[in-house]
Parts: structure tokens; C-alpha cells; sequence
């Protein structure tokens, strides 16, 4: 599915799991330096800052602009924070606030080129968006199954390149552990066998629909509605407006209202559920209509913005 070796990829129990295992993981050094985003997942960003307190690391933060105009500027971005210092570099395939997808394979070969690795967070990409995992280029990709790919809670993927999986240390200790076994990195004693074979199936009914037909089905969604909410006055989409850079999510704003007062009137007044997004450069709420979404439910929400707005 992932176009990757099965020595590369364990399953876990989510993005914040697979990604703390590999910053958990790095032989860090006092002064040594790692590259993040202003607008990446909160929790990940707190990881690396327990690194700073307890390894003395420096953490470098950009932010990566709403409506960029080209690739090479968010490439150019994330090429400023790099010094001969820095080690690791954490980005977002989707940003989880706004969906805007990001030039991953475009970053990671600048990356490599300054010898810097990257490690993706690719939460709400995998089964949302045909991806190759090589082609990427990434050292590391971590992914949480239960969100696009609809397993059950507590399912979620690492991805670790072969030939840097025995430079990690593993935070909780095997049985046996070889030191270029990726299987070392998801020991966490006795787990609910049921969710990791609910896996198989969620990919052979994803597999069945389609990678193509999925992601082609949900940007149309994401288009229907965003295309007319960006005609209406007093409204701010936070999405890029270049189809290859969005897909299923997308994020609205109304120009005179808190992001928490609009998404408790979507819920109370109009039956819609979102979440409010108040930070991070983002003031507005995430929309993530599914594959069962229909066009009159979005034409409920369109009119809904227009009402507020």
C-alpha cells in the first residue's frame, strides 16, 4: 500500500506515538539542533522541547505561510532554519488546521543535501492522498490509521528508512533486540489484537474503492463547498486555492467572529459539526467532509456561512 518494505514499517498506536518513538530515538547532543513548524501538531512540538530541557537541543520554528506562492518558498523557508547544527527536520505532509499539503519530496532532497534528516507527519495523508513512501524521500514517516483509513482507535503507522532504523533507540526495551530490526521500535507489552487485524481490512475496502477515486472524490468535496465559500464577502479561507495543494480538509474563517463562536453556532444552529482553529496563524474552523458527504449536505454549510458571515 505504502510502496515500502515490510522491514520498514511497524504499526503502532498513533502519529504522536510513531513520532515521539523517533525524537525519543536520537543520540541528542547538547546544542544539537532541530527544525519545526509554528503550525505543526502541539503535542510533537512539546516533544521536541522536552529534548531541549533534557538534552540541552535547540528547537528552530518557522511558519509556513497560509497561501504560499510558490514550493520554493516553503523550501526556501525551512532551507533559513539550517545550520551546520541541525540534525533532524520535522514537516507536515498535510497540515492538520488548514490541509494544505506540502512539497515533501522538495524539502527532504534540500534536507539531504545539507546532510539533515526529516521526519513526516503524515496523520490525515495516508488513505487520504496516493502517495509513494519512497518517493518522498523521507527518513521517517509517522501516521495515524484510525483518522482517513478508518480503523478502529489506536491504530497508527511508523515508517523508518532501512538504513537509518539502527541508529534509534528504542524507549521501551524488547525481548530481543537487533539493532536493525524495526520491529524494536513498537514493543509496548500486550495490545488489543483485534485493532491491528481490523487494519488488513480497512485497506483491502480502501484498496477496493480506490486511491484514486478516494483522494479525487474528497477534494471534489473540498472544492464544491470552498470554491463558493471564497466568493463571499466578509468570508477568509485559509486553504490554498491551488487544487495540488489541498485536498479533503480545508479551513474557513468568518472575518467578524471567534473561530470557537462560529463553530459553536455551526453545531447548535446548523447541525455541523467542525473544529474551531484560534492560533498558529490560523483563525477559522477545519471542515473534513468524508466520501458519504453528499453536495446538499455542502450546500446546507455554504448557505450556513453566508448566513453568519
Amino acid at each position: 500500500m505504502l510502496g515500502c518494505g515490510h522491514d520498514e514499517v511497524v504499526i503502532t498506536r498513533n502519529t504522536t506515538e510513531s513520532l515521539d518513538t523517533v525524537i525519543n530515538g536520537y543520540d541528542w547532543k547538547p546544542g544539537d539542533e532541530a527544525v519545526m513548524a509554528e503550525q505543526d501538531y502541539g503535542s510533537i512540538v512539546n516533544q521536541f522541547k522536552l529534548m531541549e530541557r533534557r538534552y540541552g537541543i535547540v528547537n528552530k520554528i518557522v511558519s509556513v505561510p497560509n497561501h504560499p506562492k510558490s514550493d520554493e518558498e516553503i523550501v526556501d523557508l525551512y532551507a533559513s532554519a539550517i545550520t551546520p547544527k541541525t540534525r533532524l527536520m520535522m514537516i507536515c505532509h498535510m497540515i492538520n488546521i488548514t490541509g494544505q499539503i506540502l512539497p515533501v519530496k522538495k524539502i527532504c532532497d534540500m534536507a539531504h543535501s545539507k546532510g539533515v534528516d526529516v521526519m513526516v507527519d503524515g496523520a490525515h495523508a495516508i488513505a487520504h492522498i496516493d502517495f509513494d513512501m519512497k518517493d518522498l524521500g523521507c527518513d521517517y514517516y509517522g501516521a495515524s490509521l484510525h483518522k482517513w483509513l478508518s480503523t478502529p482507535l489506536g491504530a497508527g503507522l511508523l515508517y523508518v528508512t532501512k538504513d537509518k532504523i539502527k541508529d534509534l533507540t528504542p524507549t521501551i526495551a524488547t525481548w530481543t533486540e537487533k539493532a536493525d530490526d524495526i520491529k524494536k521500535l513498537n514493543h509496548t507489552g500486550t495490545h488489543p489484537v483485534h485493532t491491528d487485524l481490523a487494519v488488513i481490512d480497512a485497506i483491502n475496502f480502501y484498496e477496493k474503492i480506490g486511491k484514486k477515486r478516494k483522494e479525487e472524490r474528497l477534494r471534489y468535496l473540498q472544492r464544491y463547498w470552498s470554491d463558493k465559500a471564497r466568493n463571499i464577502k466578509g468570508i477568509t479561507v485559509n486553504t490554498p486555492e491551488d487544487p495540488t495543494k489541498s485536498c479533503g480538509i480545508a479551513n474557513v474563517g468568518i472575518d467578524r467572529m471567534k473561530p470557537a463562536e462560529m463553530a459553536n453556532t455551526l453545531l447548535k444552529k446548523y447541525k455541523i459539526y467542525t473544529v474551531a482553529i484560534d492560533g498558529q496563524g490560523v483563525h477559522g474552523c477545519r471542515i473534513t467532509p468524508n466520501l458519504y458527504t453528499t453536495t446538499a449536505e455542502l450546500d446546507i454549510f455554504v448557505q450556513a456561512l453566508k448566513e453568519m458571515a
